[in-house]
């Protein structure tokens, strides 16, 4: 690894006015942000209530009421808000819109729990059984994008109230996990909070969030793999039915991280994962990490992605299958794993400095992910088959998705 790596321009610094990216960007802020604040709101008629921002609620005691809504609920809103710092950022102030982020920022400092925790269904639903399902809770998941989108909002707007609540959190996080005795040796079922670790560790320089993210990914599929000593736990309950058969090439936990040389399990989480260890590699200067990931970049891109840069061509389980197992009418191909393909790719380019990384995230970014989002903004594909007969995706069959 020789030098610096190549650096992405601040938002601020960069102009995109073109005919084609125009008009998404536009869509963004004028669009699809509105939109999807009403929807964390429950004020779209005929749509499924989101509950997100009324789960904050009444964890901040600001309303009474049970969680409704995936146990990764929270993570609506985070989007929404490293969404809005992008926008800002990119953009220029707008009032309303950082007024609405201000609000639901001071509103998370409000859920947040006096030691620091925060997630409103473990607040809410089940406060004593912090971290006993790592496998499925996906605590360390939606801490990882709350992380990610304090990071985007502190650098966009320079204001640290978001920070700091995360700052708490990550600290709770780095007393919890960790090698010596009494801390817990667990990782975390769905990667994301290394990568936001390792950005909070560039905006702070707190080097212990840089030294857990490495724990974290490190620790993986070493030994007895966690997740089966976990479910011996007292407080260990099941959340999902579909992992009752569980397989740890699912969280890509099979193996420790150096010795995989396939893209296995849940395609978001894979691609999660390989981020950042790449992050890792670069900042411990650790060539065989970096060699890691060259090997399953090469295996995914050249042997299991779609042309369309979609990745993760089952339906069950959202996951790679096997070598060149490509079907163009059943494939799930969801848009969330052809993000983190991009995000991959990124970093791999700006840390070889080698143009072939950059291709295919252009590819990715050019084809599934810009599908799916339609042009009003207000419909989203969340997977993206390359050939679709609507009447043979029957219910319960391999093209249900």
């Amino acid at each position: 690894m020789n030098g610096e790596k190549l650096q992405s321009l601040p938002l601020g610094d960069i102009r995109i006015e073109d005919a084609f990216w125009g008009k998404y960007i536009r869509l963004v802020k004028d669009v699809i942000l509105p939109y999807q604040w009403e929807t964390l709101n429950d004020n779209v008629p005929d749509a499924e209530p989101s509950h997100c921002i009324k789960n904050f609620r009444i964890a901040a005691g600001e309303e009474k009421g049970t969680f409704q809504g995936a146990v990764f609920q929270d993570t609506d809103v985070a989007k929404w808000l490293e969404a809005a710092a992008f926008t800002l950022a990119s953009g220029g102030r707008d009032e309303m819109l950082e007024s609405l982020a201000d609000e639901t920022i001071k509103l998370i400092g409000k859920a947040q729990c006096p030691d620091g925790y925060l997630n409103t269904y473990y607040t809410i639903q089940e406060p004593d059984r912090r971290w006993s399902n790592l496998k499925e809770g996906h605590e360390l998941y939606t801490a990882g994008h709350m992380i990610e989108a304090a990071v985007a909002y502190y650098e966009a707007t320079g204001k640290d109230a978001f920070l700091k609540i995360v700052s708490r959190f990550a600290d709770v996080i780095c007393e919890k996990f960790g090698p010596d005795e009494g801390q817990c040796h667990g990782y975390p079922g769905h990667p994301e909070v290394e990568l936001a670790l390792v950005k909070l560790y560039r905006a702070t320089g707190e080097k212990r969030y840089l030294e857990v993210s490495k724990y974290f990914v490190e620790q993986r599929g070493v030994g007895e793999n966690y997740f089966f000593q976990e479910e011996k736990g007292e407080k260990y309950r099941q959340i999902f039915p579909e992992f009752k058969d569980y397989s740890p090439a699912y969280s890509q936990s099979h193996l420790p991280v150096r010795e995989q040389k396939t893209a296995e399990g849940h395609a978001v989480r894979a691609v999660y994962l390989y981020c950042a260890m790449a992050d890792l590699a670069y900042e411990y200067r650790d060539e065989s990490l970096l060699d890691a990931c060259r090997t399953l970049w090469d295996n995914m891109v050249k042997k299991r992605m779609f042309i369309t840069g979609g990745i993760g061509s089952s339906g069950l389980l959202e996951r790679f299958t096997t070598d060149y197992d490509l079907p163009n009418d059943c494939n799930y191909s969801e848009s969330c794993a052809s993000i983190g393909l991009a995000l991959f790719g990124r970093r791999m380019a700006e840390i070889t400095g080698e143009a072939k990384y950059m291709d295919v995230a252009e590819t990715a970014l050019y084809n599934t992910v810009l599908a799916g989002i339609a042009m009003d903004g207000r419909s989203f594909f969340y997977v993206n088959p390359l050939e679709v007969w609507p009447d043979n995706c029957l219910e319960r069959t391999s093209k249900e998705h």
